[in-house]
């Protein structure tokens, strides 16, 4: 019998305070973590775990954003940008410093924090669509510093050749070693986002989000919320930068223009705006969006153009159906794959005494 929430008492302050108090949810995770550390590891090649190495780094950027924009509603079109600092930044401390991954990571997470809290600091002084022109503004101001400075870039083709993590003397070259590396960075990114929202600072982040006036009034540093808010976002985004830069082998600008920042933002409307469940779908969503694309349109779509034109047709689909999915969320469903499946959740939850 599944275990309901009417039937199941809590009888201390620990078990009140479980991120996933009912033993069904409990069960699932570790279920969950046996299939993705364990079973994925050994049944799948080196194609699909780098599929699943692509959504793992997506999740940790969308987390970041979706801090930003669901939970603190500041509309950031700049993510990417802050991602490249932490790219960059763990680039040549690993490089010029020779430093392993475990400060590498942080490191650069730290110093894309630290950019986000310059940029937040004027723009917080604007809201709604200037907030995401100012956003706008940080992301080529960053991009331009980044490819006109060659100790930070490396050079004219903006490039810099990025050695892989090195575990216990172990180098982890291939998808399935650096399968555990990213998995093991997105679970304590989920961890972190889950206690966050449901802490102090994160009912902050949601006060100000309703009513910022009112947030104000009972007491809250509005001004400090959004500057937290932008950190923590930043540190996630630069984290992301990182993971990517690790995967890719080199840190390259072009992987985080301003396209990559609308991915981000559509991860998060697709998803779900304030939930960090909805961020993972997102990511998991449009990452395999374009792969499912290209498969459909390599089986059946010679019956529609010639082979000659098909690369340019997939690429043009993939830009229809992503602006198409968007537009049909906002005015379907505004809070994303997150309240579908909380639907699908609450159905079973009375099932089969519906009433």
């Amino acid at each position: 019998m599944f275990h309901r929430e009417s039937g199941y008492f809590k009888t201390s302050y620990q078990a009140d305070m479980a991120l996933y108090p009912l033993p069904i949810a409990k069960y699932t995770i570790w279920a969950f973590l046996a299939i993705f550390f364990v079973a994925c590891p050994m049944l799948l090649d080196e194609y699909h775990l780098s599929i699943i190495n692509l959504v793992a780094i997506a999740v940790v950027g969308v987390l970041g954003l979706n801090i930003l924009v669901g939970y603190t509603g500041q509309i950031s079109i700049g993510h990417a940008a802050f991602m490249s600092v932490g790219a960059y930044t763990a680039a040549n401390l690993a490089t010029k410093l020779d430093l392993p991954f475990w400060l590498t990571v942080p490191l650069g997470g730290l110093m894309a924090a630290f950019i986000g809290i310059l940029v937040g600091i004027p723009s917080l002084r604007i809201k709604g669509l200037y907030l995401a022109i100012a956003t706008l503004a940080a992301q080529f101001i960053i991009e331009w510093i980044i490819n006109h400075t060659p100790s930070i870039s490396g050079g004219v083709a903006a490039s810099i050749e990025m050695p892989r993590p090195v575990f216990f003397g172990m180098e982890l070259a291939n998808q399935a070693e650096l399968y555990y590396f990213l998995m093991f960075i997105m679970v304590i990114a989920i961890i972190g986002a889950l206690n966050l929202v449901r802490s102090r600072i994160g009912r902050s982040f949601i006060a100000v989000r309703d009513q910022e006036i009112a947030a104000e009034i009972i007491g809250i540093n509005v001004f400090k919320t959004k500057l937290i808010a932008f950190a923590v976002s930043s540190f996630y985004a630069g984290v992301c930068g990182v993971m990517y830069t690790y995967y890719l082998g080199i840190a390259n600008y072009e992987n985080f223009q301003l396209i990559t920042s609308i991915d981000y933002l559509a991860m998060v409307i697709i998803g779900g705006l304030g939930s960090i469940l909805g961020s993972i779908f997102g990511a998991a969503f449009i990452t395999m969006l374009p792969i499912v694309i290209r498969l459909w349109m390599e089986a059946f779509g010679s019956i529609f153009v010639d082979d000659a034109a098909l690369a340019q047709v997939i690429a043009q689909f993939r830009l229809i159906i992503f602006g198409g999915l968007i537009i049909v969320f906002l005015v379907v469903e505004p809070d994303g794959l997150a309240k579908l499946w909380q639907n699908i959740r609450n159905y079973f939850r009375t099932w089969p005494f519906s009433y």
